[in-house]
């Protein structure tokens, strides 16, 4: 077991429901199946945790598993219902910028910690944490934002050479810390796009993406989901939260869904 031993006081101070499992599955299946079965008891910033997941799931339906005990899987329980349907998207953008924040806050400044559009977050480039949010089943406004950071894993351990960890970074995660600033900076931010009417830059969400994003200024190459690829320089996010990428230094590309690579 990799839990500490004090348990999870900081998250718990901000999370009407903050429960640990010893191993599981996957915790965006387990939460999204506790939403169906009981949604009222699982409020706004619920939140299930583990260090042990054996088949999780990240974006394009790629599989994700680590050794036991060298990273935390957590699956946050988030109500839309304040926010118009058509802004939803900024969800998975909004708790990219806030592990972006999290994460950035332990890393320290010797490190860029940035976002990749739309939601892994990178520190020296190499990635240390990837999100992936579902819509419950039968519940359109109860979004699960299921998050997996590498945060014990050994160099060796490291699945892709474009992986990164806590540990290969020589810094000792304090896994109890970084989920109660995420929650704290995702809950703002939610918040602000409510408070808006789902206006993403009116409520300074835009901004603060696009600030946190090392995506915007990178020549790129986008893999779209019809088999396409699509090659340029990502310019902007729309206020749909959209990559807008230039190709020939002309003309202009709208990104809703795609597997994006920096080139450089």
């Amino acid at each position: 077991m990799a839990f500490p031993t004090e348990g999870y006081p900081l998250t718990a101070a901000v999370s009407p429901r903050a429960q640990v499992v010893e191993a599981t599955d996957s915790t965006n299946a387990d939460v999204v199946q506790h939403v169906i079965a009981e949604p009222a008891a699982w409020p706004h910033l619920s939140l299930l945790l583990t260090t042990d997941q054996r088949a999780g799931r990240g974006r394009l339906d790629r599989s994700w598993v680590t050794p036991a005990g060298t990273a935390l899987a957590v699956s946050v329980v988030v109500h839309v219902d304040a926010l118009p349907p058509a802004s939803r998207g900024w969800v998975s953008l909004i708790a990219g910028a806030a592990m972006t924040r999290a994460v950035g806050a332990q890393i320290g400044s010797g490190h860029s910690t940035t976002l990749k559009w739309p939601n892994d977050v990178l520190v020296d480039g190499g990635k240390v944490c990837g999100i992936l949010a579902e819509v419950v089943p039968g519940h359109p406004d109860v979004v699960v934002v299921g998050s997996g950071v590498n945060t014990r894993m050994p160099k060796a351990d490291l699945p892709v050479e474009t992986a990164t960890s806590f540990a290969s970074l020589g810094v000792v995660c304090d896994e109890d810390r970084l989920l109660a600033d995420y929650l704290v900076a995702l809950d703002e931010q939610l918040s602000a796009l409510a408070a808006s009417h789902g206006d993403a830059a009116a409520a300074g969400v835009l901004a603060e993406v696009e600030a946190l994003c090392s995506t915007v200024g990178s020549e790129v190459v986008v893999s779209l989901p019809d088999g396409e690829t699509l090659r340029g320089r990502a310019q902007r996010i729309d206020p749909d939260g959209r990559l807008v990428v230039v190709q020939a230094a002309e003309f202009e590309s709208i990104v809703s869904a795609g597997d994006v690579v920096h080139v450089r």
